[in-house]
């Protein structure tokens, strides 16, 4: 997917500002926002979740995809295959190897399911109205655009901006949850 220069200096940009969040606070943003995130109905009640493994700066969902393995939730992280995501069920991180990117990723055996009740999208930046800016592979935007599921970002309230360029493959994410505050965006 071609990306523009507007959108490509604004990922610099704001992957240098997150990068340069120190360990500790990212480990406490993470906390905040793993409680945040039990207060929105569609996650609480989720039976099937999808969520990445991070890398980089970004927001630490191992305690997340703990929590939720312990909690009897069914856990789906996502697995690049060709051009697309494909979310594949772990049922604890040893089900998990490196991938495309060194990403960690569910190993070949684990059984793919791309049917979920919400889907946590991995964020560099967002709008409060919910245009979100990735790594510019756009592989959510394809496959949310395939497959209806309530969104989630995560991220730090520092990354939320005013404007972000919106090309026509982009899909809207419904709610944002930083250390700071939760935003169920308008649609």
């Amino acid at each position: 997917m071609e990306d523009n220069t507007e959108k490509k200096s604004l990922r610099n940009l704001l992957l240098e500002k997150r990068d340069n969040t120190s360990y500790d606070l990212m480990k406490i943003a993470s906390a905040k926002i793993q409680k945040k995130l039990k207060k929105i109905y569609a996650y609480k009640n989720a039976t099937k979740v999808g969520i990445y493994y991070p890398i980089g700066s970004e927001i630490l969902t191992q305690d997340i995809i703990q929590e939720l393995i312990s909690d009897g939730k069914e856990v789906f992280l996502p697995k690049v295959v060709g051009k697309n995501l494909e979310f594949r069920k772990i049922t604890s991180f040893s089900s998990l190897e490196k991938g495309n990117f060194d990403i960690m990723e569910p190993k070949d055996d684990c059984p793919t399911d791309n049917n979920l009740d919400v889907v946590i999208v991995p964020t560099i930046g967002i709008t409060p109205d919910g245009i979100r800016l990735g790594y510019g592979h756009g592989f959510y935007d394809r496959f949310l655009a395939e497959n209806k599921t309530t969104t989630i970002s995560i991220t730090l309230d520092k990354q939320i901006v005013k404007r972000i360029p919106k090309d026509d493959h982009d899909v809207l994410i419904d709610w944002i949850v930083t250390e700071d505050r939760m935003i169920q965006t308008q649609r």
